[in-house]
């Protein structure tokens, strides 16, 4: 696939344009496109029903164009001198101490040496082995610890979608706990007994049969906040090998928690900073059949 610039002739919807544009694509490539492939005046678009008027020029990232960091198959669905946006696989550590373990700093770091960067990656959030998604990272000392130091003030928007066993009754709603950590595990109380306020917004978006299909977002970070609280629930997330059930015989075989949704003040340049990525196909596959 090369890259295409379109001008728009006449108003339609962005997805439609993939659609008329990649009419023998299949809808999974289609959505890949829409995901991490669109800029229109070097904005990243992922908004499927952005309306497009005449005149508005579109570009279509080519494979030549598009980069990725092949050996974790990781794509970089943003990128400029300060920062990157990548969209993390599961089963990749976001980070390790050990030098032989494949993270996305790791893998980073590897991809700026291909490049003859001298960059490096530094962690500025995580996300669990298991769980995939947007994850933030920065390129100097500098620009991550500004991120450190505001996080709250920079981040104002972070979801996540889940699958997890039966319905949440009611149907959204918030729940708070404060959270410790185990031996073996993050450990959770409903009054104060000296942990850390933990805080997560639910709402249902599908249901069907012994599954549902949650979106949450985070008002606190905690480490395995939303496995925990969806634990406390009593609808713990399918293969949570922690906190879920023991006799799990999900048909999906990894943890079904994907962070689809990332919005942020850039920490150099102010700019509102938009990302999304499609839910998990597999996910999907659950409700669709």
């Amino acid at each position: 696939m090369k890259t295409l610039k379109i001008e728009i002739k006449e108003p339609i919807k962005l997805l439609e344009l993939i659609e008329k544009t990649f009419p023998e694509s299949s809808r999974s490539k289609q959505k890949e496109i829409l995901a991490h492939r669109i800029y229109i005046a070097s904005r990243h678009i992922t908004q499927y029903d952005f309306p497009l008027a005449p005149g508005m020029k579109v570009t279509i990232e080519g494979d030549e164009d598009r980069n990725k960091l092949m050996r974790g198959k990781m794509p970089i669905v943003y990128e400029d001198r300060y920062l990157m946006v990548v969209d993390k696989p599961e089963g990749l550590l976001s980070n390790s101490v050990h030098p032989n373990d494949r993270s996305v700093i790791s893998e980073l770091n590897e991809y700026f040496i291909k490049r003859r960067s001298r960059q490096r990656a530094h962690i500025v959030h995580r996300l669990d082995r298991d769980t995939s998604g947007l994850l933030l990272v920065a390129k100097s000392k500098d620009v991550a610890r500004e991120l450190e130091h505001n996080w709250k003030e920079r981040v104002f928007d972070r979801a996540y979608v889940a699958v997890c066993w039966g319905a949440p009754i009611p149907a959204f709603g918030t729940v708070k706990s404060w959270l410790t950590d185990g031996e073996y595990c993050v450990e959770s109380s409903m009054t104060d007994n000296g942990g850390k306020l933990a805080i997560t917004h639910y709402k249902t978006v599908k249901k069907k049969g012994r599954f549902a299909m949650v979106q949450l977002t985070l008002e606190t970070g905690r480490r395995n906040q939303i496995r925990v609280h969806m634990r406390d629930m009593g609808h713990p997330l399918l293969k949570d090998p922690i906190y879920g059930y023991r006799d799990d015989d999900s048909p999906i075989s990894r943890l079904a928690l994907h962070a689809f949704r990332l919005c942020f003040y850039h920490p150099v340049t102010g700019k509102e900073m938009r990302f999304e990525t499609p839910y998990p196909a597999e996910f999907n596959a659950l409700f669709d059949k």
